[in-house]
């Protein structure tokens, strides 16, 4: 039996719906959900006394049950269908008598004015506004004509809609211009019952006079799972709020039916303020036999950790999968601007929101595990934000590592998941005769000074290789007796200050285009400047071509550095290659990186590039400017780490390269200084390939 139209304008005729019911008998139809979901809504708003018209209402219990329940009983109900009018007149007869069935057109009624306090519409805008052609919409500001001239001042216009974008564009737009109110709800969903995978909506309409001028709009959102409504800006805004539960709602329904071959993100955003407050990746394993107890899992990252290989990249998180043992893992990773009460308080808060993440074939009532690392949240302390003009937002924070272990991070907001610097913090030893600390009394906050900076330890494993890269400079010694070094791009000053700590006869040049960082590796990374550190504010790339050409111009001045290393960042987020910016591998501006290295020296580039023709472009200006390029990958990271010469004739291989590791570590490890036993510089080489 066909019931559905030939044509969306067919919605509009009542020679349709006079057939439609005529062929579904005396089945209720209901539009978008019954009863049950849309009292919530519907109890906080209509009372006892209220005069209501339903309008459109098919042969839908909705009036019936608002009518028994003791909701309101002077309801009158229309439809342009005389076929459900007379099977509506007949269900209903003696048992309601309050409430009546009418024959007609909400285009054209025949109440009076401001005649109701309640104008009730289950479906009808949606079947009136199918498409946006002109007679459509002269179709809708018609029916919104009628339904504003019989409602009172102060009643309520509720739609039931789901919300299509025109649909809910079209009647905010036109009530809000009225001078009205508009809140929309959505509707909670009605589990297996469902009709639709698209949430139901309820917008409520409230008429105001119109004030003349330019009255601000109020418009507000009100989620299904917060009593709360939540203002908004503008019409777009609105539309854009619904829109995501709407794509939510499409994203559960489709992880509920099928595994997800790719992981799928979202966040989960703070009630109060808006801002994301988890972010969750959901990650299945078809690898994991499935059986009662391994379905499903949800996994808590400890704060800070969410940059970490293993639960910040894709593959990492594939590997956390498979290893816990679980069909589907979501991840949930915690934002800094937000506060937890720890474990418990999460596993409550996001209990019945992750269950809408769960997979085909959850056993009914299985218990689902909330797992993390020690069982714990983690600690994260903000030191210090603020913002700089040239690298945006950031934060300088502290984090509790695997163990027992601080570690003080630099984050640009804009990029968020990415840890800019990093130092590890020295644990706290009372001076002596200090009494320690009662465990009753509240611990250290962020007004008090920081924690000193282990400057004998590297965190980022590209750092280790750039030094490492030290070794291919010529010469017998291990440690050259004078070495003079430039690198691009200060960050927290951890390579800097390693290279000028332990290569006691180096003398450093740092070049800084932010003044911002000086700051914060001054104050916050235990970064200090002396007669063998020096540190320029200016951009690399004029820095390096300012002294190029001073050599060219004068002869006399010989090539400047043994070592030249960038580490810097782009700020351009929309080129696949994020370090270095694109301009400072162009071939000209290599070139005068070249003339100001000496010919036995090394250039050492932090490369982290995810666009593999733009990086094989890279390579090949390189190669082109210099004539040995050595190349160090880094473990579990996007990292790559060029070591590049200006003559072919330094070529060592790698057993040589080995040797020269173990001397220049040697040499390094001095008595009474403190070295990193995990750093060994020939594991750092022997990865190392010619390209």
């Amino acid at each position: 039996m066909e019931l559905l139209p030939r044509s969306p304008g067919e919605f509009g005729s009542a020679r349709y719906w006079d057939r439609f019911f005529r062929q579904r008998g005396q089945r209720p139809f209901e539009w978008y959900g019954a009863f049950p979901e849309l009292c919530p809504v519907l109890h906080k708003y209509v009372r006892p006394r209220d005069k209501v018209l339903v309008v459109g209402c098919g042969n839908s219990e909705l009036s019936e049950q608002m009518y028994d329940v003791g909701m309101c009983e002077d309801i009158v109900n229309i439809d342009i269908s005389d076929a459900v009018i007379r099977q509506m007149q007949e269900r209903s007869g003696s048992k309601r008598p309050k409430m009546s069935y009418l024959l007609m057109d909400v285009l054209q009624m025949d109440f009076p004015d401001a005649h109701f306090q309640v104008v009730l519409d289950k479906g009808t805008l949606d079947a009136v506004l199918t498409d946006e052609e002109e007679a459509t919409l002269a179709k809708v500001d018609k029916m919104f004509a009628e339904i504003s001239r019989v409602l009172q001042v102060g009643g309520r216009y509720f739609c039931v809609s789901l919300a299509q974008t025109h649909v809910l564009k079209k009647a905010v737009k036109y009530f809000s211009q009225e001078g009205w109110v508009v809140r929309v709800h959505q509707v909670a969903g009605s589990g297996d019952k469902q009709q639709f995978v698209l949430p139901v909506f309820v917008y409520v309409m409230t008429k105001f006079r119109k004030i003349p001028g330019s009255a601000p709009q109020i418009l507000e959102i009100c989620p299904e799972e917060q009593d709360k409504p939540m203002r908004v800006e503008s019409v777009e805004r609105l539309v854009a709020a619904v829109k995501d539960r709407q794509h939510y709602a499409l994203l559960c329904s489709q992880l509920s039916k099928t595994p997800c071959g790719e992981q799928v993100s979202l966040d989960l955003c703070d009630k109060e303020s808006g801002r994301p407050r988890y972010t969750l990746h959901v990650v299945d394993s078809p690898s994991v036999k499935p059986s009662r107890d391994n379905h499903f899992a949800i996994f808590i990252i400890p704060q800070g950790r969410e940059t970490e290989w293993l639960f910040g990249m894709e593959e990492g998180r594939r590997q956390l999968a498979t290893s816990a043992g679980f069909g589907r893992l979501v991840t949930v990773a915690l934002h800094r601007e937000q506060h937890y009460e720890g474990m418990a308080g999460i596993q409550a808060e996001l209990s019945g929101k992750v269950m809408e993440l769960a997979p085909p074939g959850l056993p009914a009532r299985q218990q689902v595990p909330f797992l993390s690392v020690g069982g714990d949240i983690g600690v994260r302390t903000v030191r210090h934000r603020d913002t700089s003009p040239l690298s945006g937002e950031y934060v300088v924070e502290d984090v509790k590592g695997d163990g027992t272990c601080y570690f003080r991070r630099l984050v640009f907001l804009c990029n968020r998941n990415v840890v800019q610097s990093e130092a590890r913090l020295l644990a706290r030893t009372p001076l002596a005769g200090q009494k320690k600390r009662r465990k009753d009394k509240k611990k250290p906050g962020p007004a008090e000074p920081p924690a000193a900076i282990d400057k004998s330890y590297l965190c980022c494993e590209h750092h280790k290789a750039m030094v490492a890269g030290l070794c291919l400079l010529g010469g017998p010694d291990p440690v050259p007796a004078l070495l003079a070094v430039l690198v691009v791009g200060l960050g927290g000053g951890s390579l800097p200050l390693f290279v000028h700590d332990y290569f006691s006869q180096a003398r450093v040049a740092v070049v800084e285009i932010d003044p911002s960082m000086l700051e914060v590796a001054t104050r916050w990374f235990g970064f200090s400047q002396g007669d063998r550190m020096r540190v320029h504010i200016s951009d690399g790339l004029d820095y390096v071509a300012k002294l190029a050409a001073e050599g060219t111009i004068l002869q006399s001045i010989p090539a400047q550095y043994d070592a030249i290393m960038f580490d810097v960042d782009s700020k351009d987020l929309t080129v696949g290659m994020s370090c270095p910016p694109p301009a400072f591998v162009e071939k000209p501006f290599l070139q005068k990186v070249k003339t100001i290295l000496k010919p036995e020296g090394v250039f050492v580039l932090n490369l982290v590039c995810r666009d593999t023709q733009l990086k094989e472009s890279v390579l090949a200006t390189l190669r082109e400017v210099f004539p040995l390029l050595y190349a160090r990958c880094i473990e579990g990271e996007v990292n790559e780490i060029l070591f590049c010469q200006p003559s072919p004739e330094g070529r060592q291989d790698p057993t040589e390269l080995g040797a020269r590791a173990q001397a220049l570590e040697g040499a390094l490890r001095q008595p009474g200084r403190p070295w990193d036993s995990s750093y060994v510089l020939a594991d750092m080489l022997q990865a190392v390939k010619i390209l």
